[in-house]
């Protein structure tokens, strides 16, 4: 059943942009694992979700669909109002890639993770470690 724009727009106004479940996720492995960080800290371009300043590096929790993950299931286009979501979402792909560009050219050490390699250990693992080998750029 097709939603109404009132009803869209209620789903839309839901959506979260921080703590969200990845994002929580990530944290409390993170957390766990003895590292600690700053949450989105809005003085460095994108706000990045996490900032471990002893290593100069920050890590976005990227969802899927909201950042295009490619080649992902949940990257998938909706198939209404196509031009706005077209727009849109590219719009998201290209700020992401502004911001990365601005950090690294600032010296930081820029991470993803991506929504649907949370449920995987190893990736939390692979992300513990780049974060403690990372001295910024």
């Amino acid at each position: 059943m097709k939603e109404t724009p009132e009803q869209r727009s209620r789903t839309m106004r839901a959506v979260r942009s921080r703590d969200t479940k990845p994002e929580l996720t990530v944290r409390r492995f993170l957390h766990a694992a003895g590292l600690r960080y700053l949450l989105h800290d809005r003085r460095l371009p994108g706000s990045p979700d996490l900032v471990f300043p002893k290593y100069r590096t920050v890590v976005f929790v990227h969802g899927c669909f909201w950042h295009q993950h490619p080649n992902c299931a949940a990257a998938s286009r909706p198939q209404t109002n196509t031009e706005y979501w077209s727009r849109k979402l590219t719009r998201n792909v290209e700020r992401d890639e502004r911001n990365r560009a601005e950090l690294e050219a600032s010296g930081w050490t820029v991470l993803v993770i991506w929504e649907c390699e949370i449920r995987k250990r190893d990736a939390l693992d692979r992300l513990a470690k780049a974060i403690r080998s990372s001295r910024g750029r």
